[in-house]
């Protein structure tokens, strides 16, 4: 495995203390993959803010619960950590190509440093977990952790497979995450689980959604993919049918939420805000869709953004529907 060497070493090496520090905070901050960490801090937040509109009765044990969840929201960021960290160092070579400014592909961060930081968060993650929570919410997160590793892991390398490669993300990111926060709140608070309505759409929209982020995320990386020999199915049937098809089937996932909330015993939702809420959605991804431009890199970009900041906007809605 070859990485770049960093360009003007003898200028970094004369560079301030500080400096380096700077440098090297930003390379593990690229490293951490930003808009994951985002979409994992709102699954965890707005999840526990579900809990407790459930169960007003206990916002006052917050204080007391605090240091609980902070180390649950810590085991959550090291494992993404750990997801994302593994999958930079299996792919560098294809990252040199799709996406050359991460950090070891840059030649930012040694190979070593980064194992050294991905075996550090996977262990912690799991040392967190298994302290702090039940068997089960470790089993969870165990699963979780380790099929995010094989999704880049060789022999494994579920990534290859397009279909593996949509269930592993819409497992992870779709059900497991979802599921887990919303049970080890309840946990936490000393409530034996029950299956909320509420919880059982976010699970279902988010396991579609992320599998269709799984799809997505390869529309630019094709060049790469194809020399790294990695099969999606951006490159097998061009990235303007796979733009097109993952936007129709976000179209039908909005669809349902919105007949969900009409449809739902009165009560079951508050219907009016899930209705309008994801009709807004569903309108502001279509307008994405008519603005596309399959043929330009820049523009298949910012469908992409346009699907994250949707997925950002799901959880902003998730306590209040």
């Amino acid at each position: 495995m070859q990485v770049p060497a960093a360009a003007s070493v003898s200028a970094s090496e004369e560079a301030p203390a500080g400096s380096k520090l700077l440098d090297a905070a930003g390379a593990v901050y690229r490293f951490s993959r930003p808009h994951t960490i985002r979409g994992t801090l709102l699954a965890c937040f707005t999840g526990v803010s579900r809990a407790l509109i459930e169960s007003p009765e206990f916002v006052a044990m917050l204080p007391a619960l605090l240091p609980r969840a902070m180390l649950g929201l810590l085991a959550l960021l090291l494992g993404n950590l750990f997801i994302v960290g593994i999958n930079q160092i299996y792919d560098v070579e294809i990252d040199v190509v799709n996406k050359p400014y991460l950090p070891i592909a840059a030649g930012r961060m040694s190979p070593k440093v980064a194992w050294a930081i991905v075996l550090g968060s996977g262990a912690a993650a799991l040392g967190i977990v298994k302290a702090v929570f039940s068997p089960l919410i470790f089993g969870l997160f165990a699963f979780g952790t380790a099929i995010g590793g094989l999704y880049s892991v060789p022999p494994f390398q579920l990534k290859r497979f397009p279909l593996a490669a949509g269930l592993t993300i819409a497992t992870c990111r779709g059900f497991l995450l979802n599921f887990g926060v919303y049970y080890a709140t309840r946990e936490a608070l000393g409530l034996s689980f029950v299956w909320q309505p509420a919880v059982a759409f976010l699970a279902r929209f988010m396991t579609v959604y992320a599998a269709v982020i799984a799809v997505t995320k390869d529309l630019v990386d094709i060049e790469g993919d194809r020399k790294g020999g990695i099969d999606t199915f951006a490159s097998r049937l061009g990235p303007g049918i796979v733009a097109k098809g993952a936007g129709v089937v976000l179209l039908l996932n909005y669809a349902a939420a919105v007949a969900t909330a009409v449809l739902a015993p009165a009560g079951t939702f508050r219907s009016a805000f899930m209705a309008i809420g994801h009709t807004f959605g569903a309108g502001w991804l279509l307008l994405g869709l008519l603005k596309l431009q399959p043929d330009r890199t820049e523009s298949l970009k910012q469908f992409y953004k346009r699907i994250w900041d949707l997925f950002y906007f799901e959880y902003a809605m998730y306590p209040f529907i």
